[in-house]
């Protein structure tokens, strides 16, 4: 296969558009050459090099992928695809795969293994479970899982007996978002973000990096916005790429956010710039908010955000003009410091006030799906309950809200409030994806059996017990996309465009097997993906050759408030059926029912607050090993403001190490020295310096930002890590 070039690739797909080690080579499938004499089949399916599923076409020849497309017949990305979702095909080839059941040899962390069959493996893992259900109780076996084939799976962990299953999509990225306007309207925001972007007059980004955290239908969408001469306000420490086309660009000081949206706020009502029909129809609580902001007024916010109170007060002006179509992002990954649900409260409160919730141009409605359901035994209920507070000190972290992770590593730690002595992790990286990864290590110390069920052999692989290779997502079968939160509802589905490679098996298969095992098999009454499928959409009416053949359904919408009906339910299912700006819930729970500001920890004399995010060619630390995507960008930089680095003696491109306050070391990392950014903070792209050896291409390129998170401030309402609370000082790396 003839060598694919940087520029190549861009052109191709813009960003926009015995004893054996975990990764030991065996001979390798590689992508064909494109031969123009071959049958060429096109599969519809769904990516997963993010969370995003855009629609895929892949094309195999001779039963290989020769290449990813975007599927014409989504609705919803519509053809496009991304440089992840074009460099896919490098995912299913890569030769470091897991491929074939490993069974820990050595010592944790070693990366020492034999190679299993499946059924030694299978028969191992359900043994170890009954063992541990048998010392400690169900409750002793905690799940990490993340994606979409975690379901099956986590029916498997449910029908088990244990209630502790945590994935970081709540509590290290969009659970404050999603609590905050929960309470706000009555729903989370939940994904696909239902931000009307392409019609908003105004758009307001506070710390979201389109652009950035690329998602096809979303950069489009905003463009599009754009285009039709839409006004952007972005509220960042860092020049972003957003920044850069924004009307008003305010660097603002970090963790002063909650301020501007106080006095955004006063500027509204305090002017009478607010929707008043809106308000006085759909929402309650006006007069407690007008008292509340009284004296967050642009004057008081100008000394806490660095930003004049003549711009404050300018850009409140420019959204009122542009109600009801502003479009407030809310976010997704939003745990910084702690005080996050409120500041998305804050958010949707100013929402409301343009009447922009269910409103065209602001944030819309979702449209129910009628998906069909699979009639279970009753889950086993457990006497114990959680171990991770959700629900009971966090008791807006609930069952439906993914768990808490971080619970789950204390409650190993301490063996209260009983023993967790297994751990079962899927499709997630939790030496990455959880802060304090110290903590995460002496948990894993604690157990007695972890087991890892991944494609790649990223770092916790080398101190799990079991390891079983999953396939690819173009390999296997995962549960149809039911997405409401679209302008038109659609259903999508990801099946198989191969078979898997090597030894790999599908989730499915895996968590089936092991229901057999332990006697759960009531608790999976399909024989195989294609009876799955069909139970699902049959309420459905979907023709099932036709989703196969197109990728992808859609439904009629109704995304705005004046187009509902009566069976779509409630427009705002609160506790008052209106939108609450002051939370009643909150309330009777004893927190602030009002958002209110209170001020972070500065930074140490010496030290700059560490703050990360996304490259548009990368996904968390799942595709830094991808050969296309590592030609892109191998490894990250930490950006320092040019004057900061001048003042130290750091020029632009020298390499350093960073020491955080707690004194934790990052691995060398590259200057980028720039005006773009503030000077107290330093800012990287996360996903970067793994220290999986059997990942050869990425192996310590980079720095890990998660090395450097020591301590978090922990969201008193619903217990996600605010993360943005720790702070770097810039050595020379010859002094590491």
């Amino acid at each position: 296969m003839r060598k694919i070039t940087r520029r190549g690739f861009l052109q191709a797909s813009s960003v926009l558009a015995g004893v054996t080690s975990v990764g030991a080579a065996t001979a390798e499938p590689r992508p064909p050459a494109w031969r123009g004499d071959t049958r060429v089949e096109q599969i519809a399916t769904n990516c997963e090099m993010c969370f995003w599923r855009c629609g895929v076409m892949a094309e195999v020849a001779d039963g290989r992928v020769v290449k990813l497309q975007g599927n014409p017949h989504h609705p919803l990305t519509k053809g496009q695809l991304c440089a992840r979702g074009n460099a896919g095909t490098q995912l299913l080839y890569d030769p470091d795969r897991l491929k074939y059941p490993l069974i820990r040899t050595g010592r944790r962390g070693e990366g020492k293994f034999r190679r299993a069959s499946w059924n030694e493996a299978l028969d191992l893992f359900a043994a170890r479970l009954t063992d541990l259900k048998k010392k400690y109780g169900s409750e002793s076996v905690a799940f990490f899982p993340h994606g979409v084939a975690a379901g099956f799976f986590g029916t498997l962990m449910k029908a088990f007996g244990t209630p502790n299953s945590a994935e970081p999509a709540f509590a290290q990225c969009r659970g404050p978002r999603d609590v905050g306007y929960q309470l706000t309207f009555g729903r989370a925001v939940n994904s696909p973000e239902p931000v009307d972007l392409e019609e908003a007059k105004a758009i307001v980004l506070i710390g979201s990096h389109i652009g950035e955290n690329v998602f096809t239908s979303q950069v489009t969408n905003f463009i599009t916005g754009l285009q039709r001469g839409a006004k952007l306000i972005v509220v960042d420490p860092r020049f972003s790429t957003a920044a850069s086309k924004a009307d008003h660009w305010f660097p603002i000081k970090p963790g002063t956010d909650l301020a501007l949206l106080l006095a955004w706020t006063n500027v509204l009502i305090a002017e009478n710039l607010y929707d008043k029909e809106y308000i006085d129809q759909y929402a309650t609580g006006m007069k407690e908010l007008e008292a509340h902001v009284t004296g967050f007024t642009p004057e008081w916010a100008e000394p806490i955000t660095e930003i004049s109170a003549a711009q404050i007060r300018e850009t409140a002006h420019l959204l009122a003009d542009a109600k009801p179509a502003v479009a407030i992002h809310p976010g997704r990954h939003v745990t910084w410091y702690g005080d996050d649900t409120q500041r998305a409260r804050a958010m949707a409160i100013l929402t409301a006030l343009l009447g922009a919730y269910g409103r065209k141009g602001g944030m819309f409605l979702p449209t129910k799906v009628k998906q069909g359901r699979i009639p279970l035994p009753p889950f086993p209920d457990s006497d114990r309950g959680r171990a991770d507070g959700a629900g009971t000190k966090y008791p807006l972290a609930t069952e439906e809200s993914q768990g808490l992770t971080q619970g789950l590593v204390q409650a190993t730690i301490n063996a209260s409030p009983y023993p967790i002595k297994g751990w079962v992790v899927y499709g997630q990286n939790i030496l990455e994806s959880i802060p304090q990864r110290q903590n995460t290590l002496k948990a894993i110390e604690q157990l007695e059996f972890m087991a890892v069920v991944d494609v790649l052999p990223v770092e916790q692989t080398s101190y799990a017990d079991l390891v079983l290779p999953e396939a690819t997502y173009l390999e296997r079968y995962d549960p149809p996309a039911f997405v409401t939160t679209a302008k038109r509802p659609y259903v999508a589905i990801r099946q198989p465009a191969i078979d898997p490679l090597y030894e790999s098996k599908p989730g499915w298969w895996i968590a089936k097997q092991m229901a057999t095992r332990l006697g759960l098999d009531d608790y999976f009454p399909w024989k195989d993906p294609d009876e799955h499928l069909s139970k699902l959409l049959a309420p459905l009416g979907v023709n099932e050759t036709e989703l196969k053949t197109l990728g992808a359904v859609s439904f009629e919408g109704r995304p705005y408030i004046a187009d509902r009906h009566e069976d779509d339910g409630p427009i705002f299912p609160t506790q008052s059926g209106k939108i609450e700006l002051v939370s009643s819930v909150l309330k009777d729970l004893n927190f602030d029912p009002l958002p209110k500001f209170t001020a972070v920890k500065e930074p140490p004399a010496g030290y700059l607050r560490l703050i990360y995010g996304r490259a548009p060619m990368h996904s968390f630390s799942r595709s830094q090993n991808n050969s296309w995507l590592d030609d892109l960008m191998p490894e990250n930089q930490i950006w320092i403001n040019a004057g900061v680095a001048a003042k130290i003696g750091i020029r632009d491109g020298q390499v350093v190490t960073l020491e955080n306050q707690d004194g934790a070391r990052s691995l060398p990392i590259a200057v980028r020295a720039t005006e773009g950014i503030r000077s107290d903070c330093a800012y990287m792209v996360h996903g970067f310096g793994t220290r999986a050896k059997s990942l050869t291409k990425a192996y310590k390129k980079g720095t890990s930002d998660t090395d450097l998170i020591t301590r978090v401030s922990i969201d008193p309402i619903m217990g996600a890590t605010g993360m943005r609370v720790n702070f770097v000082r810039v050595l020379p790396a010859d002094r590491s």
